[in-house]
């Protein structure tokens, strides 16, 4: 099973991924094979970021993935991937957010186009646009420790990817957040 790990910048994929790796599950970095299998086409001048060929590392994934047991694909663009069967969103409040996002010294600027995303829930929206609602699962790790959201995760493969109240589309709403930040 294909899973992708997925999220805002800051929302805790990185961090939570490394977690899963010592727990045995398999992680794998997308930023890390786009470079290193020269899957990058472009810079985007003005987010200052790589742009990824998707369907060259949807490819890669499709022939080297092909696998009974879970392998987290981690990365905001995981979700893109046509090969995913399970898609996990990171959520964070976007206060929470600018902080975590301010530790890593991100711009003002960059700090504040990823505000919008996730108050808009442009991940979560991108995920639903291929996936069905029942392979999406929503976690906010806001308030939540790297441990307890990998504790979330554990459930959730250990209830084999079904569908669970908790972890439910929709749950999370930051929408009234953009009074405050938009």
């Amino acid at each position: 099973m294909i899973a992708a790990l997925t999220g805002t910048p800051g929302t805790g994929k990185t961090s939570v991924a490394n977690i899963l790796q010592k727990k045995g599950i398999n992680t794998v970095d997308l930023n890390k094979v786009a470079r290193e299998q020269d899957f990058l086409i472009g810079i985007d001048k003005k987010r200052k970021s790589k742009i990824v060929d998707i369907d060259k590392l949807n490819n890669y994934i499709k022939n080297k993935y092909n696998v009974i047991e879970v392998v987290f694909l981690v990365g905001h663009i995981s979700h893109l991937l046509k090969n995913v069967n399970k898609i996990i969103v990171l959520r964070c409040h976007p206060d929470f957010l600018k902080k975590r996002l301010s530790k890593k010294r991100w711009t003002a600027e960059k700090i504040k186009e990823n505000i919008e995303a996730e108050i808009l829930d442009i991940i979560l929206c991108e995920a639903l646009e291929s996936h069905t609602e029942k392979n999406v699962f929503e976690i906010d790790t806001t308030k939540l420790s790297v441990k307890k959201v990998v504790s979330n995760i554990l459930e959730i493969i250990n209830n084999k990817f079904e569908q669970m109240d908790k972890y439910r589309v929709g749950n999370i709403d930051w929408s009234e957040e953009v009074f405050n930040w938009i």
